[in-house]
């Protein structure tokens, strides 16, 4: 019976042409590298040669060979990059060689549709806290020839941050591909270095934010099932660096995309695991998780619960200080919002809009991409209500806003819109918006 021919490793072939090197040169590498793993390695150009044409290296080697080419690349490659089989376990450097995976695909355009496809799963079993702890313990072999202090923790909390702004003020479509590439070329390499204990678990406490981030965005910009992988990942990391309140925040995170999804009772799940796993919460984090748990509640019908889970936010929130934080802040404008998706749960169609006008009154100004949003859903309901010039009034708010913002979510509501509007055509409020929406499309086109 005639053997199946192996397929070329068209990826190695790819790094050992960016690496500019022989195959003699990479061999040597390898073999060099190898010691410090203690390995005796005696590798030459036709071991490459058989690499490259399909076969598989020994699992040892593996890791080798992909610290051989980092060094050389001066970034990490993964096992999926380099046409290597992975070593099959779950432990830190899967999730990272993942994260890196996901990262580097995500800023690729030309990549970007095939990294989206992926489907959001409702059945997805999340991992416990306790369960995650130790999870990431230092992996690898070879001499970690990078050290990272508190400087570099410094760094990646900063750029986390700055990119929250951007999010803020330019939306998802731009901020998202630099949260990747910041993921991919700094943070990963920072992950992989030698650090004292406290500082590792500070990178990975760091790292997690990140990646809650990218993940919130993806899920923004409705591509739910990257944003899933993100978060899960998110919560490895704040497992592996026993940090609650990130762990917490994307479990927050995960109801809010669930309920997104029109998932209420596994929305409502997930928005109670982040609450129940907090027991430390500052008032704060304890409002930003029980608005949450309001919104689930009230998309299962539960009216006691949703305006008792009400109380306990706005209570929490009047002895937080006034702190503005980038990254799962929560404010009085936040606050109204949650009032106003529980209203309108339960059919309170005008207390939803006069909470959602509250909602903006207080909403701070640099937010663009918040403010986007909650006009679109205002405009939405004051719509329902049979108010079609002040729905239109505030739509003429929401293309402020859109025409600055590179946002799926924004596009989204636009077209909600437009389906709104079509047939109120004779209005005269109805063709001045009509007018400028399409001003709005051609410069957006």
């Amino acid at each position: 019976m005639a053997s199946n021919p192996r397929t070329p490793n068209a990826g190695l072939a790819h790094l050992l042409d960016e690496a500019k090197w022989s195959r003699s040169q990479f061999a040597a590498s390898v073999n060099r590298t190898g010691i410090e793993a203690g390995l005796v390695l005696r590798y030459d150009q036709s071991a490459v040669s058989h690499w490259l044409s399909g076969t598989m290296p020994r699992r040892p080697v593996r890791a080798v060979i992909l610290e051989a080419l980092s060094r050389r690349l001066k970034r990490p490659v993964t096992h999926a990059e380099a046409g290597l089989a992975a070593a099959g376990t779950d432990g830190g450097e899967n999730t990272l060689e993942e994260l890196v995976d996901v990262g580097r695909a995500d800023m690729d355009p030309s990549r970007r549709g095939l990294l989206t496809a992926g489907m959001y799963s409702a059945a997805l079993a999340i991992p416990l806290f306790p369960d995650l702890v130790g999870r990431m313990e230092r992996s690898g072999s070879t001499r970690r020839t990078t050290r990272i202090g508190a400087g570099e923790v410094a760094t990646v909390r900063t750029m986390t941050e700055k990119i929250a702004d951007i999010l803020d003020e330019l939306g998802g479509g731009h901020a998202r591909p630099m949260a990747a590439a910041f993921l991919v070329n700094t943070v990963a390499p920072y992950l992989k270095a030698s650090a004292p204990e406290k500082v590792r678990k500070d990178m990975l406490a760091a790292a997690s934010d990140l990646v809650y981030l990218t993940g919130w965005m993806a899920m923004y910009e409705r591509e739910h099932g990257l944003g899933q992988r993100y978060y899960t990942k998110a919560l490895k990391l704040a497992g592996a660096a026993e940090d609650h309140i990130t762990y917490c925040r994307t479990l927050r995170g995960m109801s809010l995309q669930a309920s997104h999804l029109g998932y209420g009772t596994k929305a409502l799940q997930l928005a109670d695991a982040a609450a129940e796993a907090s027991p430390k919460a500052g008032p704060r984090l304890r409002a930003f998780l029980a608005g949450q748990q309001a919104h689930a509640a009230s998309m299962n019908g539960d009216r006691h619960t949703a305006f008792a889970r009400l109380h306990e936010t706005e209570s929490a929130l009047s002895k937080a200080d006034s702190r503005r934080e980038a990254i799962g802040g929560y404010d009085a404008s936040a606050y109204q919002f949650h009032v106003s998706h529980v209203l309108y749960e339960f059919k309170d169609l005008k207390g939803s809009v006069q909470a959602m006008q509250e909602c903006l009154k207080v909403q701070p100004r640099q937010e663009r991409q918040g403010r986007l949003h909650s006009n679109a859903l205002l405009a939405q309901r004051q719509f329902e209500l049979g108010h079609v010039e002040a729905a239109c009034a505030t739509w003429h708010a929401f293309l402020d806003d859109y025409v600055q913002l590179s946002t799926a979510r924004g596009d989204e509501h636009f077209t909600a819109m437009w389906r709104r509007i079509r047939p109120y055509g004779r209005t005269r409020a109805v063709r001045d918006l009509t007018d400028r929406a399409r001003a709005v499309a051609e410069a957006k086109a």
